[in-house]
């Protein structure tokens, strides 16, 4: 694989939805997937959707130890069995060896399989936040696959977000948390309106046309790009793929003339579904042992800023691991490549103890 093919799956493996489970490594059993409607459910506004049906891709046997992995925003359990992250935790003595462990990989509320606005209600579904994405997996895990612990929740971006919300709002579900490309504060300052934008080009788009457009607006796909380059990839990293102005337009033209599966309504509301992130109130009522990464490049959650260092203080067993920056890290798509932090997650879960049955 070439650098620039991999920069681009690093940039967008956290911005592209796929549609279909990709061929999984030869080293892990095949995921298997699963759905399970929920009636009535009702959303943090009190819309209720009369069936919401979640999506969700396991791997690894039931009788294993139960580990719940949460995916980043646009993506889905599809986006994370690649060889550079399943195929890097799943295999046999790796750190989530699926002969020992029972993998439950969801699709979040509006991504994946999962019900979603592109299903036919288009705009008039149900307007969710992360609130109501945690919840659904929640009943998901111990309503429908009757998981009473959990061993592990580890999620990437916004999973991350979603796995510092799980630590807080159930805390006696879990023994290790490791939230990763992520913050525990209010969305804000660039990440916010990075996302607004995408947003308000999306709305703004008289192809989008209040929702109700026949063709993908044109400007998803060009407000999806300029967001993973204003926000992804890394200094070190672009700069060592693209050194030239010549290789550098190379790279933007690929990438605005790749295949583009999205939907716009699907993108509007799960860049939106962040608005009211906000982790920071709870953080001393987390019980696990905690684990957070983050890369020294990632432009989305910028290290300098101070925020973790301060906030780990807060959390009893909480410590934070800083990937360094380089020109093979790929800022915030960096923790999608597991080989950056797998061998930590091993020492954690090592060490970890078990606090239920």
């Amino acid at each position: 694989m070439t650098l620039v093919r991999i920069l681009v799956w690093a940039v967008w493996a956290v911005a592209l939805p796929l549609l279909a489970l990709p061929a999984h490594a030869a080293d892990y059993p095949a995921p298997k997937e699963g759905s399970w409607v929920v009636r009535d459910f009702r959303f943090h506004t009190g819309e209720v959707l009369p069936e919401l049906r979640l999506h969700y891709a396991t791997v690894g046997a039931p009788t294993g130890e139960p580990v719940l992995v949460l995916h980043g925003t646009t993506g889905s359990s599809a986006s994370l069995l690649t060889p550079a992250f399943a195929g890097e935790l799943f295999g046999p003595g790796q750190p989530l060896d699926a002969g020992r462990y029972y993998v439950i990989l969801p699709d979040a509320i509006g991504t994946g399989k999962s019900s979603k606005p592109s299903d036919g209600l288009r705009m008039n579904f149900p307007k969710y936040n992360y609130d109501d994405m945690v919840t659904a997996q929640y009943r998901l895990v111990t309503e429908h696959l009757g998981v009473r612990r959990l061993r592990l929740v580890l999620g990437n971006s916004m999973g991350g977000m979603q796995t510092w919300m799980w630590a807080q709002k159930y805390p006696g579900l879990m023994d290790v948390a490791v939230p990763m490309a992520s913050l525990p504060t209010e969305m804000s300052a660039r990440n916010w309106m990075m996302r607004r934008l995408i947003i308000d080009a999306i709305r703004n788009d008289p192809e989008w046309m209040n929702g109700n457009y026949t063709k993908q607006p044109r400007s998803l796909q060009f407000a999806s790009v300029f967001y993973a380059i204003a926000t992804s990839g890394g200094n070190q990293r672009l700069y060592a793929t693209a050194p030239t102005r010549e290789k550098a337009d190379q790279l933007l033209n690929q990438r605005l003339t790749a295949p583009f599966r999205g939907d716009a309504n699907d993108h509007l509301y799960q860049w939106d579904s962040s608005r009211d992130y906000n982790a920071a109130a709870g953080l001393e009522r987390i019980e696990a042992v905690l684990l957070a990464i983050n890369s020294a490049d990632d432009e989305r959650n910028p290290p300098e800023l101070g925020i973790l260092d301060r906030e780990i203080k807060r959390v009893k067993h909480g410590r934070v691991r800083l990937i360094p920056a380089s020109d093979q890290t790929a800022g915030h798509g960096t923790t999608g490549q597991a080989k950056f932090w797998k061998q930590e997650l091993a020492e954690v879960l090592q060490a970890a103890p078990r606090k239920g049955n």
